[in-house]
């Protein structure tokens, strides 16, 4: 059984907000190491999930070991986070919860990444994905350039 079948993907509940919180966190510091520094303590993040993420999005759990390695949110038809814990990446576990949040988008999904995250633009791109529109940063609360990108049911990926 490889490390992505070990895994389990189920809806979130309000308990996981401080797992998602710690996921989010070491994500954000180890795969985009060009974001400004936190500046959010970790209570603040984890009351961000408990009283917005959670109430606003349909979230997703990734489990493995009875451990949260990462989750997905969609807001709508926005692939609003999508976020793992450092030492899961590149083990299929972020596929299989796009994988799921597109089961739930039957009209197609979007999403932003930073410019700069190459590593997020390629798995999206290899997931089917293309780049609608850039922007220079002034959407965002972080400044950077980014892209939206845009996946269709029946496109490749």
């Amino acid at each position: 059984m490889t490390d992505a079948e070990k895994t389990v993907i189920r809806p979130a509940v309000p308990t996981d907000a401080e797992a998602l919180a710690a996921v989010h966190l070491a994500s954000r510091a180890a795969a985009m190491p060009f974001l400004p520094p936190q500046k959010r303590v970790r209570g603040e993040v984890v009351w961000w999930f408990e009283n917005v993420v959670l109430p606003e999005c349909r979230v997703w759990v990734a489990v493995r070991g009875g451990e949260t390695v990462g989750f997905a949110a969609l807001d709508g038809d926005m692939l609003d986070q999508l976020y793992l814990r450092p030492d899961i990446r590149r083990q299929g576990v972020g596929t299989l919860l796009l994988d799921e949040v597109r089961r739930h988008s039957p009209e197609g999904l979007s999403l932003m990444v930073f410019e700069q995250n190459t590593d997020a633009r390629a798995f999206y791109e290899r997931h089917g994905f293309t780049v609608l529109d850039t922007n220079d940063g002034s959407r965002n609360m972080e400044k950077l350039p980014d892209l939206t990108m845009r996946w269709v049911p029946g496109t490749a990926g």
